[in-house]
């Protein structure tokens, strides 16, 4: 990829456009070319994004576009996230571009590195935040950050510290204590408040059972009469060394013949009618009545 600015430099104008006209290049967008006759690659439509959108210099890939080129899965999209600051103005974006103005993108924020060039993963991250979809989407994102270990609590203090009036930042605070940790013990006063909202029956908490293996395991919550267990999934159920660990636990559970609902913190905080649908599913079907 090259764009009509950086070509000039080292040909002339004719040059460029027998190049276009003879075959051997494609003019992909108003003042960028593709050196080849080729399909455009995913990498390729990045580049053609950031150079058309930088008028000919290059701009900063955002978002979920800027955590793919980290390396980030399961977060790339047809659309290509690019950031350019807010005063500068640039021609219609090339189609599945989306375009985002920044008051202020610091240094500390820059990965000039990045091919091509993008927001530093945290940086990214509460980017990709913002502007998902929904509340779900955010919080999935941020806990995927931490899960993939992109990122650190230590690397998303200082950029929440510097987004003070970002879309979500409640959501996003919110999400990043609870995939750092520390959060468990607030979700579970908030699935207590759940219950009695929705006048569902008072669970114990924090029991202990001892497992297969004769370990003391501790479940978050337990209706014991009912034989219905629910986990609140927090930091210690997004590290990759506890996944099977926390299958083998859920297998025990239901060979013992118990019901095991899973739900992440910021579910039961943010859409606790969605909680109490599927945890009053899971009780009447184990034989309590309202």
């Amino acid at each position: 990829m090259i764009s009509r600015r950086q070509a000039l430099r080292h040909m002339s104008a004719k040059a460029i456009r027998h190049s276009v006209t003879s075959g051997r290049w494609q003019a992909v967008h108003r003042g960028i070319y593709l050196t080849h006759s080729g399909t455009v690659t995913v990498q390729q439509r990045r580049w053609i994004a950031a150079l058309a959108v930088g008028d000919g210099r290059i701009a900063m890939l955002g978002g979920r576009s800027a955590l793919a080129v980290l390396g980030m899965r399961g977060v790339d999209t047809p659309q290509i996230h690019v950031v350019i600051p807010a005063a500068r103005q640039h021609r219609r974006p090339p189609p599945g571009v989306v375009v985002h103005r920044a008051y202020r993108v610091p240094i500390e924020d820059q990965h000039r590195m990045g091919r091509p060039p993008c927001t530093m993963p945290a940086r990214s991250l509460v980017d990709a935040a913002q502007w998902a979809a929904s509340d779900r989407d955010a919080a999935a994102i941020i806990a995927a950050g931490f899960q993939q270990r992109l990122v650190a609590a230590v690397d998303m203090t200082p950029v929440l510290e510097r987004m003070p009036r970002i879309k979500r930042r409640r959501l996003i605070v919110e999400a990043v204590a609870d995939a750092a940790g520390g959060a468990e013990s607030i979700a579970e006063m908030d699935f207590a408040r759940l219950c009695r909202r929705h006048q569902l029956p008072e669970p114990s908490r924090q029991v202990a059972r001892v497992d297969s293996a004769g370990r003391r395991r501790y479940r978050d919550v337990y209706f014991d009469r009912w034989r219905v267990h629910v986990e609140i999934d927090g930091a210690q159920h997004l590290r990759v060394a506890s996944w099977y660990a926390d299958m083998r636990h859920h297998n025990e559970i239901a060979i013992a013949g118990d019901t095991l609902l899973r739900f992440p913190a910021w579910l039961v905080r943010h859409k606790p009618d969605e909680v109490a649908t599927q945890l009053r599913a899971a009780l009447r079907a184990a034989g309590w009545t309202s």
